[in-house]
């Protein structure tokens, strides 16, 4: 389906999923990290083998349904979106799936008056997650952050359930819900819209008392003519929504202005979240912890139980046995809790609504003591402690699992012009299918397939290194990962700075295939590094800004290690002429004139290769000259752009050349002898890798701290 976008480059094949439905994979250890295979597009269509074996797959699991079951809507969904997500019928670019179900939703909205002539839309933004999430202090913050991440997943989806109850309409209708985002469709009148605003009242009345604003909930509707479905003309429906949720952004909380500004005392501020409207304060983790909110602390909490759930239960009791702990959300007249469980078969007799984290078995669905359960899709991948109960903490991902230097690693990674990529990528071939599978694959892939990939890193990715070229600095499993937020089209992953590092790359290439390597979808990011105690909120301040430092470089870049480059340039390759290499542009290999082979080119193969042939002993002399030669580069720059001397390309491309001549003639003949030295030192002398020294040293230092 990504084959049909168009913004600034077409896509020049044409690809194909593979024929197989979503299913869980064994995993005896941990049940809940049963993660399904990542779906990679080729551009061979299945074989009629392949499609014979889901044939039978889809079959067995038709027959199998009994009467009762072809009456429970949320297990008639399951197996379409299992079996269907990847299947097409009719139109070659829309997934069965989304077909079906976007014509049920149609029909569900006009279900009580069939003539009607337009259809609303519903659009919500919870604005203020990364205020939220990100600023608070290091005590106790990898526990609260994932916590207070989970949080905002059950606000989203307490808002679609009571969208769902209030209006009278189906799981169906949802056309997307993720990354604090939803959109559904909902029949025309003035109740409905009645009905959104009333709810946007009392969520944001909920919000600003619980969280003092930092979190605030755009929420409205359109009506519009139910023809354009099937059109263009969604694309405008679509985009005007946006504009609505952007005008209530600009106005936050402006039905609440008296509660906002009501004077309030001052008490000592929470030592976490540093809020200060709390009278009392209690310690966080027991009698030693830092004194903080009860919010604080019920995160706290609540983040240390995180690490067993595998199911929810969505009651109006306050109490229920077995639980785990509970999320309590109190929009309008009766608040909602939200009970966690271990797994399904723990959860009581008869309970109103259950969630099933992260599950496609199609059995437990059918499970009889419970009705109609939902799955909840997360991107909640985190590695267990070592030394306590629950996830891995940031003392231990810098001093028991880095490699080198003992620091914490932070990526902040995003879709690049996804907006864009909404508004104009489909051309013409607007539908409401076709938008939803959009929406949903994306989701996806943040949601479900990043947790595949930090768990099952040898199945799907380091297999699949031939086919799509993929690159990896090493082989092992670098699953010392904690994902405090994943899902929309971005994600917060903290972990070992090395391991943070190359699954970054692993994320990009992966995205990139799963995408089918189209050139108008691609992705940014940015990696900060700091000590454990390092204040978190900081350590999520300094990756965004690198992140957004790459935004600003063209897109498709990474900053990391304070230096910004392309993708292509960090992975860079192997046995290259200068005319293929695509980062460097006509006008520059003009300038620099033409060159052999490089056998080396970018950042990522200089530092395997380095890895391997320097000795320790050899190493740190080699990357301080390397170091050296790159503060001279930087410093005549300077200089030179200060006095407006038109020398900064001959300094960056050129002046490095006696400086490298001089650090490889002091190698020690043992390593110039060792294979791939020769490659390193041609490549060295090339100018294409002149601006590459800072970011190969220092990563080479950092490895052998």
């Amino acid at each position: 389906m990504f084959d049909a976008i168009h913004l600034e480059q077409r896509q020049t094949e044409t690809h194909y999923w593979p024929a197989w439905a979503i299913t869980n994979t064994d995993n005896a250890h941990d049940p809940r990290k049963q993660y399904p295979r990542i779906p990679y597009p080729s551009t061979q269509a299945p074989s009629q083998d392949q499609i014979q074996t889901l044939k039978q797959k889809v079959k067995a699991a038709l027959e199998a349904l009994t009467t009762n079951d072809w009456h429970e809507l949320s297990l008639l969904i399951l197996v379409l979106e299992k079996y269907g997500s990847y299947l097409s019928f009719g139109q070659p670019d829309v997934a069965f799936f989304d077909q079906v179900k976007a014509t049920a939703a149609v029909a569900a909205a006009l279900g009580e008056n069939p003539e009607a002539t337009q259809l609303c839309l519903i659009s919500a933004d919870l604005s203020g997650i990364q205020d939220f999430i990100y600023t608070i202090s290091s005590d106790g913050a990898l526990k609260s952050l994932r916590a207070r991440s989970f949080t905002l997943e059950l606000v989203t989806e307490e808002i679609v359930q009571q969208l769902l109850t209030r209006l009278a309409l189906p799981r169906s209708n949802v056309i997307y819900a993720g990354g604090g985002n939803l959109y559904l469709l909902a029949p025309v009148g003035d109740a409905i819209h009645e009905t959104v605003k009333t709810l946007r009242y009392e969520v944001n009345h909920w919000l600003l008392k619980e969280y003092q604003g930092k979190v605030f909930l755009s929420l409205t509707s359109l009506n519009f003519d139910r023809q354009d479905v099937g059109t263009r003309k969604l694309a405008h429906h679509w985009q005007a929504a946006i504009e609505k949720l952007s005008v209530q952004k600009s106005q936050k909380f402006d039905q609440h202005l008296d509660q906002h500004l009501m004077i309030q005392p001052a008490h000592e501020p929470c030592k976490v979240c540093h809020r200060d409207d709390v009278e009392t304060l209690k310690p966080l983790d027991g009698q030693d912890g830092v004194d903080a909110c009860p919010t604080c602390c019920q995160m706290f909490e609540r983040g240390q139980k995180l690490f067993k759930v595998g199911a929810l239960v969505r009651s109006t009791a306050q109490q229920v046995n077995g639980a785990l702990a509970r999320v309590d959300i109190s929009i309008g007249d009766r608040p909602i809790y939200y009970h966690l469980f271990e797994e399904a078969k723990t959860i009581p007799l008869d309970p109103k609504a259950v969630y099933l984290i992260n599950n496609w078995d199609v059995d437990l669905y059918k499970f009889r003591h419970f009705k109609n359960p939902t799955p909840l899709l997360l991107g909640n991948y985190g590695q267990a402690s070592d030394q306590e109960t629950g996830y891995i903490t940031a003392q231990e991902m810098a001093e028991n699992k880095a490699t080198g230097i003992k620091r914490v690693g932070y990526l902040r990674m995003d879709v690049d012009k996804l907006g864009q990529i909404f508004a104009k990528g489909l051309g013409d071939n607007y539908s409401l299918p076709r938008l939803a599978g959009l929406s949903r694959q994306i989701s996806y892939f943040f949601k479900v397939y990043l947790n595949s990939l930090a768990e099952y890193r040898d199945r799907d990715f380091l297999a699949h290194r031939d086919h799509y070229n993929f690159q990896a600095l090493t082989e092992s499993p670098r699953q010392d990962l904690l994902f405090i937020y994943a899902g929309g089209d971005d994600l917060f992953v903290s972990g070992a700075w090395d391991q943070v590092t190359e699954f970054a790359f692993d994320v990009y290439q992966s995205f990139r295939a799963f995408t089918g390597q189209h050139p108008d979808i691609t992705l940014s990011a940015g990696i900060s590094l700091s000590g454990p105690k390092y204040p978190l909120y900081q350590s999520a301040a300094d990756s965004g800004r690198a992140e957004s430092a790459a935004k600003g470089h063209g897109r498709d870049s990474l900053g990391l290690f304070d230096q910004i480059f392309k993708w292509r340039e960090w992975l860079g390759s192997s046995h290259q002429t200068v005319a293929e290499i695509d980062v460097v542009s006509a006008e520059l290999r003009r300038y620099l004139g033409d060159a052999p082979t490089l056998a080396l080119f970018g950042i990522f193969p200089f530092v395997d290769h380095l890895q391997e042939t320097l000795g320790t002993q050899y190493s740190r002399s080699f990357i301080r000259n390397l170091i050296s030669t790159a503060q001279i580069q930087e410093q005549w720059i300077k200089k030179a752009k200060k006095e407006k001397s038109g020398e900064e390309q001959a300094i960056r491309y050129f002046l490095h050349l006696p400086r490298v001549a001089y650090t490889l003639a002091r190698v020690p003949n043992a390593v110039k002898t060792t294979e791939g030295f020769d490659a390193v030192r041609t490549s060295l002398k090339s100018p294409y890798n002149a601006p590459y020294f800072r970011a190969i040293a220092t990563w080479l230092d950092l490895l052998n701290r």
